[in-house]
């Protein structure tokens, strides 16, 4: 049984989760010889627990999909837990509830995000709306984490392209530490932190990528990663649920130019995904800055290319090291340049 912990050192919360420690290797073997195994891959169905959403045109647990929802066989959390907390002295913990999903991102076992292509892109994000509509019917869940672990460098244990789905009863600490700077800054200024940075890149004009639509791709000015980019809506749209139908088209193909300018500049890379959206619902721990949300609150999409690997300076102090300037990154990728 899982259990989230609070770490009153470092101020964040923990989860414990012996069962995890079965989840299998990313073994070193071909695609070939990989997909005859793969459990993600279409025809094996049967190998992974019932579906609980998907782009398909055919009954539920068959081949002919394609996006696909399972539950994560080896969950950090469990919807079916009892939320209950507790305090032993100083030490707080709470109940392992929650939700922990996989989303089959393509039947393709070896394609990347370009291979997708814009429309394959499109049916992901779709499918991750699907997901944070239904749980966000559930009160108890607060906050919804989207991110995508691509090769062994960045965490990932399956080689077949997918996506996770965490959603829990509290806030990570560094997000509410992020709404409570984004309230105060939109107090004093009339617009949300992500909102102005948005509005900087469009006047400095030296870390911008590409744009398409409503979104603007850009070379964050602190970047932590080398050649790191942030997608943001250029009004705001405090999740992702908010797009319309022409938007999330736009949004699916500033992403599918993004890798496709990474990927020429990088090659064959392991990176991670991060989707940062609005609360899920409201608690004790956010309601203080809800009220504004949907004025305040700009949601925005961090890639991460793990292509240095971090050391002792950034695992102790958060503080990284970037050889690589963000203006040159930008400059890279929206040229072309090697």
């Amino acid at each position: 049984m899982s259990e989230i912990r609070f770490d009153r050192l470092e101020n964040r919360y923990v989860i414990i989760v012996p069962e995890r420690q079965h989840r299998p290797n990313l073994p070193k073997i071909d695609f070939l010889q990989t997909e005859k195994k793969c459990p993600f891959c279409e025809g094996h169905e049967a190998l992974t627990p019932a579906e609980i959403f998907a782009i398909r045109k055919n009954g539920a647990n068959e081949s002919g999909w394609q996006t696909r929802v399972i539950p994560n066989l080896y969950k950090a959390v469990q919807i079916e837990t009892e939320v209950l907390s507790q305090r032993e002295g100083m030490f707080e913990s709470v109940s392992g509830f929650g939700a922990h999903e996989v989303i089959i991102d393509s039947p393709c076992h070896s394609c990347r995000m370009v291979e997708l292509g814009s429309k394959g892109v499109e049916q992901w994000l779709r499918t991750m709306i699907v997901r944070i509509n239904d749980l966000q019917k559930d009160k108890r869940l607060v906050s919804l984490h989207l991110f995508k672990n691509s090769g062994k460098g960045a965490g990932a244990t399956q080689e077949h392209p997918h996506s996770q789905l965490i959603a829990l009863p509290v806030t990570p600490m560094d997000r509410l530490e992020f709404l409570k700077r984004n309230a105060e800054y939109y107090h004093i200024h009339g617009r949300g932190i992500v909102e102005d940075v948005v509005v900087n890149e469009k006047i400095a004009q030296k870390r911008i990528i590409a744009q398409q639509g409503l979104f603007i791709a850009y070379a964050p000015y602190a970047s932590f990663f080398a050649f790191e980019v942030i997608v943001s809506p250029t009004k705001v749209l405090s999740n992702l649920t908010q797009c319309s139908r022409e938007e999330l088209f736009d949004l699916s193909l500033l992403l599918t130019d993004v890798f496709r300018k990474l990927d020429r500049q990088l090659g064959i890379y392991d990176f991670n995904i991060a989707f940062y959206l609005a609360p899920l619902n409201q608690n004790f721990e956010n309601e203080v800055y809800m009220e504004d949300i949907e004025k305040s609150f700009t949601f925005y999409i961090r890639i991460m290319p793990r292509i240095y690997t971090l050391g002792g300076f950034e695992l102790s102090t958060g503080i990284a090291m970037n050889s690589v300037t963000p203006e040159m990154a930008a400059e890279l990728l929206r040229e072309g340049k090697k």
